[in-house]
């Protein structure tokens, strides 16, 4: 049960608190509803993918909340909606089985990228992780523990679907005949602004990070002569998940923590004490409590490399200097691909999305709402893929009207459109093709 909560905290944007969240009267905590493989899909699972697909389903777009759960109630019970889902979850692992005969990897860093910006998403969503950890009942350490399974699953699914479509394309021929084929059909494009943004990270100056470290020396020094290791760790860890239990990560196999911090601890004999070992969290003390040939257990202090106030206001002002740029006739896009520090968005010209306003994240839409065309936000605070403090100015470029889309005007749009069409089309094929080939059963 506990994997498949926290699968709802990494996957899905439903509620905790909504009623077909939690089992029903009657059903089998665990009941086995299909098997894949090696592995099984239980009820759990499927009621938990239900909530997740209904909260997201544009049916569910209702304001009045009577009506709302009614619908809710008639196509969370609905045969053929829940054999949709159950299919769709069959095929996900039918592709992770694929993937794996296919010896298709993942490694540590992109299963903890994802975690990071899961963990970021709902520390916005539910305000702290303090809060996610009362959900729960558990620490974040706990939850991450046991969440990379699911993370890596899913990403191997990922990857495998990137693998089998990167090499489809559509030709301007086909675009002319999907937009022929399925003209009639097509909705109006609606109104929807483009958006920019060029990113700067807070670079701590050499002074705040030898403060930093300086003061970890200080604090393995203290423990080296008698200090107590968990009454530093809650006076010092700046990992609040684990500082009140004096630091204790608990047992990890090899393989799941960050590299540094792998290699430094099983160097460690059990009661050592590492020197201050920096990661991308920062710096820590490690203690090496019990270990195998397979598996540790640790505890440490982490002591996080943040910017200094002045750091912080010194990135600001950087960005706030573009504004008086852009004032004088420069291209917001050429300044992102010089200047910006993210390098998934700045070969772009920063281009974040071209989406209507309501329907952007909630941060970026309270934001983009007050601009008008042309305008620069004030620097906000950035949750950058790099673990970085980071800062951001938003640009709105322009605001495209409401109309139905042509192809002398959305030409891109439709491409896109007949693009994710035809590959849609190859793996619905492909998915037919593993279900004849794969042993996948549904239990009665």
């Amino acid at each position: 049960m506990l994997k498949k909560l926290i699968l709802l905290i990494l996957l899905s944007v439903c509620s905790f608190s909504y009623v077909y969240s939690q089992p029903k009267e009657g059903e089998m905590l665990e009941k086995i509803v299909a098997v894949v493989g090696n592995e099984v899909i239980t009820l759990t699972d499927l009621n938990s993918s239900m909530m997740m697909y209904l909260q997201a389903s544009p049916q569910m777009n209702i304001q009045d909340p009577t009506e709302r759960e009614r619908v809710m109630d008639s196509l969370y019970n609905d045969p053929d909606m829940r054999k949709k889902v159950l299919d769709a979850l069959i095929n996900e692992k039918l592709v992770v089985e694929q993937a794996k005969q296919d010896s298709v990897t993942i490694s540590d860093d992109e299963v903890e990228q994802r975690w990071d910006y899961q963990l970021q998403q709902y520390v916005a969503m539910y305000g702290s992780e303090k809060r996610i950890e009362d959900i729960f009942g558990m620490s974040i350490s706990q939850i991450h523990n046991e969440a990379r399974d699911i993370i890596k699953k899913k990403l191997l699914a990922e990857k495998m679907q990137q693998i089998k479509l990167a090499d489809v394309k559509v030709t301007p021929r086909e675009v002319e005949e999907f937009y022929k084929n399925f003209k009639d059909s097509l909705q109006n494009i609606p109104e929807e602004v483009e958006i920019y943004h060029l990113v700067k990270y807070v670079e701590a100056s050499n002074n705040a990070r030898e403060k930093v470290l300086e003061l970890a020396r200080k604090v393995r020094d203290s423990i080296l002569n008698g200090g107590d290791f968990a009454s530093f760790a809650k006076r010092y860890s700046d990992d609040k998940a684990t500082a009140d239990s004096g630091g204790n990560l608990g047992w990890f196999p090899k393989g799941r923590l960050i590299r540094e911090f792998e290699k430094a601890a099983f160097e460690l004999q059990p009661g050592q004490i590492s020197v201050p070992v920096e990661t991308p969290f920062g710096f820590h003390i490690i203690q090496c409590i019990d270990k195998n040939k397979d598996s540790i257990l640790t505890r440490h202090i982490l002591f996080k490399i943040g910017g200094s106030t002045e750091d912080i206001e010194k990135t600001k002002d950087y960005l706030r200097s573009f504004k008086d740029s852009l004032a004088k006739g420069k291209s917001f896009e050429d300044m992102a691909k010089l200047y910006s520090d993210e390098t998934e968005t700045k070969g772009f010209g920063g281009f974040i999305i071209k989406s209507p306003i309501s329907k952007l994240p909630p941060e970026i839409e309270k934001v983009v709402e007050k601009l008008h065309d042309g305008e620069i936000s004030e620097p906000l605070i950035y949750s950058s893929s790099q673990n970085k403090t980071a800062y951001h100015i938003i640009y709105r470029k322009k605001t495209i009207p409401s109309h139905f889309p042509t192809l002398d005007k959305d030409y891109n749009d439709i491409q896109d459109m007949a693009l994710n069409y035809k590959k849609m089309t190859i793996y619905q094929s492909w998915i037919n093709e593993l279900r004849s080939k794969l042993y996948w059963e549904i239990k009665k």
